[in-house]
Order: C-alpha cells, then sequence, then structure tokens
C-alpha cells in the first residue's frame, strides 16, 4: 500500500521498461535514415533518366544536323556550276588587306572614319539632290507673291545650296566632336562597336568591311541561311585561292626550295609565330612530305610500247572474252589534291596552334588557319588576297621587293581589279622582272572554293567542310572533311 503511494500518478513500471527498450529518438532516427535513402535512390533515378533522355534527344538532334549538311552540301555543290563571282570596285570603303593586322582600337578608329564618310555622304546626297528640288517646287508654288519678287531663280538656287553648305559643315562639326569626345572622356567607347554604329546617320548598323567580291572576306557570295526540318543551315562558300597554300611550304624543287622557305617564314612572322613554333612547324610538314612528297608538277608519262609486228599473231584470236572495263587515267595532279587534303586535316598537323587566334577581338576571328589554304592549291590570286599572303607570293619572285609590290597591288585593285597578269605587270612596270619569276605561282580568277555548312538543330551542331575545282562549267570534288 505504502509503495503504492509513493508512485507518481500516470506511471508504470512495465511502461518504463518498454521506454528503455525502445525510445522514441531511435524510432525517429530510423525513419529519417529511411527516407533519405528512398530520396537519394529517387533523385538517382530522376537524375539517370533526365541523362538518358538528354543523350537520346543529342542523338535525335545529331542525326537531323547531319541529314541538313548532306542535303545543304549537295545543293551547294550543285549551285557550284552557274556559280560566277564578280570582283568589284572598293575606292571608297575599307580596305580588307591589313583587317588581319589590326589591333581592336585601330580596327575601330578605321570604323568610325567610315561611319563618318557615310554620314557625310547622306547628308550630301540629301542635301543637294533634295533641296534642289524643293527650292524648284516653292519657287513654282509662290510666283506672283511679294516674297518672290525681284527674285530670280538662279537667285534662289544659289542662297539654297548656301543653306545646305552650311548645314554640311554643321554636320561635320557635329561629327567631329561626337569622335573627340568619346577619345577623350570615355576610352572604353572606342572599343564598343554599338558607339561607332551611332555615327551613321541613317541609325543602322554599320555593314562588315567589304571583301573583294562585296561579302566579306574570304566570302564569294552573301551566306545563305534556310531551315531543313529542324536544323537551321547557314552555307558559305570562300575563296580557296585567297589564302596562302601551305603546300608552298613543302617544295623541295630548286630553285624555289630556299625563297618558299622564306616565304613561309613571312607568313608566320605576319601571323604573330615566333621561331619555335615555326620551326615546329616546319617539322610537322616534313613528316607530311616524308608520307607524299609535294610536287608543283608532273611529266607526262610515255606510252607503253607496242610488240613488234613480228611476234603478233597472224591468227585473229576468235575465243570468247569478257569485256574490259575501261577505267580512265587519274591525273596525278588531282590524286595529290586528294592525299594532301586528307593529310592536311590529319593529326599530323598541330590544329591548335593555328587556330591559336592572332588579335584579341571581340568582332573579328584572326588565326592562322583562316588564311591557310589546305587543298593543295599552288596558285594565289592577286584580286582577292590579303596583304601577307600577296607578300609571301611576291617573296617567291623578290625577297626584298615584295613589300613594295604588295602594297602597288593592293591600291591599284581597289580601283579595278586585275585581269590578267600582264595587265599588273604594265601597271607596276618597275617591278616586272620579280613579277615574272614568281608568275605560275599567281592568278587573276579563283579557280577552288571551299564549301562550310553549318547545321544547328537543338544542342547538335554539325559542320562540313567541301573542297572543288571549277573550270568553266566542270566541276571536281577535291574532299570532304566533317566536323
Amino acid at each position: 500500500m505504502n509503495e503504492r503511494l509513493r508512485q507518481k500518478p500516470g506511471h508504470c513500471p512495465r511502461k518504463r521498461d518498454e521506454c528503455a527498450k525502445n525510445p522514441p529518438g531511435v524510432i525517429l532516427l530510423i525513419t529519417m535514415v529511411i527516407l533519405v535513402i528512398l530520396a537519394t535512390l529517387g533523385y538517382t533515378l530522376t537524375a539517370r533518366v533526365a541523362a538518358r533522355r538528354h543523350r537520346d534527344q543529342y542523338v535525335i538532334d545529331y542525326c537531323q544536323a547531319r541529314y541538313a549538311c548532306a542535303s545543304a552540301l549537295k545543293s551547294a555543290i550543285a549551285f557550284v556550276p552557274s556559280l560566277d563571282p564578280q570582283l568589284v570596285s572598293r575606292p571608297n570603303e575599307p580596305d580588307f588587306s591589313d583587317v588581319f593586322a589590326m589591333s581592336e582600337l585601330e580596327y575601330q578608329e578605321m570604323m568610325t572614319r567610315y561611319a563618318m564618310t557615310l554620314a557625310l555622304t547622306d547628308s550630301e546626297a540629301n542635301g543637294n539632290d533634295v533641296g534642289d528640288a524643293q527650292t524648284e517646287r516653292n519657287i513654282e508654288k509662290r510666283k506672283g507673291t511679294k516674297e518672290t519678287d525681284g527674285i530670280t531663280k538662279a537667285d534662289a538656287m544659289k542662297k539654297s545650296r548656301e543653306m545646305d553648305r552650311s548645314k554640311k559643315a554643321d554636320t561635320t562639326r557635329k561629327v567631329k566632336r561626337v569622335s573627340t569626345v568619346r577619345d577623350v572622356n570615355d576610352v572604353n567607347d572606342v572599343n564598343d562597336v554599338n558607339d561607332v554604329n551611332d555615327l551613321d546617320s541613317s541609325g543602322t548598323e554599320l555593314p562588315p568591311v567589304t571583301g573583294p567580291y562585296g561579302p566579306p572576306w574570304p566570302l564569294v557570295t552573301q551566306p545563305i541561311e534556310c531551315e531543313i526540318g529542324s536544323a537551321k543551315v547557314k552555307i558559305e562558300i570562300e575563296d580557296e585561292n585567297a589564302k596562302y597554300p601551305l603546300g608552298w611550304a613543302l617544295i623541295a624543287d630548286e630553285p624555289w626550295k630556299t625563297v618558299a622557305d622564306v616565304s613561309f617564314v613571312t607568313f608566320c612572322e605576319w601571323m604573330g609565330y615566333d621561331r619555335l613554333e615555326i620551326d615546329t612547324m616546319r617539322e610537322e610538314l616534313a613528316k607530311i612530305n616524308e608520307v607524299r612528297p609535294f610536287k608543283l608538277a608532273y611529266r607526262p608519262q610515255a606510252a607503253a610500247p607496242q610488240p613488234p609486228a613480228s611476234l603478233r599473231s597472224a591468227r585473229p584470236d576468235t575465243r570468247r572474252t569478257a569485256p574490259r572495263k575501261i577505267t580512265p587515267p587519274v591525273d596525278p595532279m588531282e590524286q595529290q589534291n586528294v592525299d594532301y587534303g586528307k593529310l592536311f586535316h590529319s593529326a599530323l598537323i598541330d590544329a591548335d596552334l593555328l587556330r591559336r587566334p592572332s588579335i584579341v577581338s571581340d568582332t573579328r576571328n584572326e588565326s592562322a588557319m583562316k588564311y591557310l589554304g589546305l587543298w593543295a592549291t599552288r596558285q594565289v590570286n592577286i584580286n582577292s588576297a590579303p596583304r601577307h599572303v600577296l607578300e609571301a607570293l611576291f617573296t617567291l619572285g623578290s625577297v626584298a621587293d615584295a613589300p613594295k609590290i604588295a602594297s602597288e597591288v593592293i591600291q591599284r585593285r581597289r580601283l579595278k581589279p586585275f585581269t590578267d597578269v600582264e595587265e599588273m605587270k604594265k601597271m607596276i612596270l618597275q617591278y616586272s622582272d620579280s613579277i615574272d619569276k614568281c608568275r605560275g605561282f599567281m592568278t587573276t580568277a579563283s579557280t577552288t572554293f571551299t564549301i562550310r555548312i553549318t547545321a544547328v538543330s537543338g544542342v547538335a551542331k554539325v559542320t562540313v567542310v567541301a573542297a572543288v575545282s571549277k573550270e568553266g562549267d566542270k566541276v571536281k570534288q577535291i574532299g570532304i572533311v566533317s566536323d
């Protein structure tokens, strides 16, 4: 009785033993562990399903992009026979020849001057042409009024032109003042393309630097953009003869071997490579030359000798034989182009070194790979090649005269492209001997073109590059490289 009175109300010895064996905290801990395990399993399963779905979607997008590239490539190759790129005159536009060596500041300053020229040209056109027409209409409208008494039409036109010249001078001062304020007060604005576009009086974005055919270098036509299925496709056709032929660095024929090496060094130095990097590229090219020696020309093979008439059978052979399949002989030069197209795009070439940016810029992509011809071309188009390619070309004729000849060519072709090499010699008569020495390495009309197809479908992007040679309406495919 006393023991029962000592016990607290609601307390039971039996429950105390059960609580000691199964405390509530342990049960809660076990429950939390189970929930964490289930959450982990659910997250892992969800992540794997999402990854699998992402891979499957990428495969679908990649197949669609590949299909779009193949279809666009067939269409582009079918278009090449009708391709007839025309060189344009560019006397008042920025020249593409030295853009590769310009820093971002120099490039923006050139575009600023171009914007000022456009602004003044538009002001002059709107002021003179529209002003004269408007003045004539006003004179005809106000005839017989007090405002026109004693004023002839010639006086009215003269006064209108004076007002136009005053407006033009105001526009010039405003443009100069804007440019000066940017250069002095806000240095960062010089590197901003949008600031340069503000100088355009039409309010539209300035076009890129015009190339020899109108579109930006090295394009021969404006890029074609279309959609094939779910893929967005971009087709670009480039002038391969406007680039430095990498095969020149492999020339072992005398007397070109020494000057060809100097030509390659000239190109590399323009692109910012040091002596060690140039030697590394020489070693890589030497390994390629061991696989297949580069030839400038092949001698025609002599016909197989015929057996004498006395050894020929007098009796005709009446046995029936299966008809022989006649295969046309393979042109050694065409076979060399195909082989070197494969070698130059193989792992034997350090592509990362060639793709290294030579100019740090947000608006341009400048690297040696952009200016290298990788399809075994042997001639450079003097109408479409930039300065460093022209200097490397004319180095084959004269190392000392190469920069001077290149400058003369750049200045003269802006006004009128050269029709042939003889015309260039007549216009640059003082360097005719040097031009004659390297005449076989130059041309005035391109015959090799690169077709670049880029297709984007979802998250997949596929690029296909094909090289073709064109002579008249005949087109031959050199090779195709897919990334």
